[in-house]
């Protein structure tokens, strides 16, 4: 079974970092960015695909991500693997769906 879950722009960029093992003052970094700067695309505060293009390409440049792909939408959703805490609850859950009907 092969499970797909929305990834919020804030997500995809602390999933990417955390994946390169890089902290956010590094990224910030190899993108020419402010620390704030950067901080303010994880957080709540902005969004980095409305920035302009050179801000877009040096965040997914730094993040080793491709910007045809950021910018076609293909970031947006991820499988779920078998070790994703969503995975395991639809696991518990099978079976159960429609037992009170």
């Amino acid at each position: 079974m092969s499970w797909m879950v929305y990834v919020p722009e804030r997500g995809l960029l602390i999933d990417q970092r955390e994946k390169l093992g890089l902290t956010q003052e590094e990224v910030a970094k190899r993108a020419g960015l402010k620390l704030e700067q950067y901080q303010r695309f994880e957080g709540h505060s902005h969004n980095l695909s409305s920035s302009s293009f050179r801000i877009v390409n040096a965040v997914i440049t730094a993040l080793e991500l491709d910007i045809t792909a950021f910018r076609n939408g293909d970031y947006v959703f991820r499988e779920v693997g078998a070790d994703d805490p969503i995975y395991k609850l639809e696991e518990q859950l099978d079976g159960k769906v429609g037992l009170n009907e």
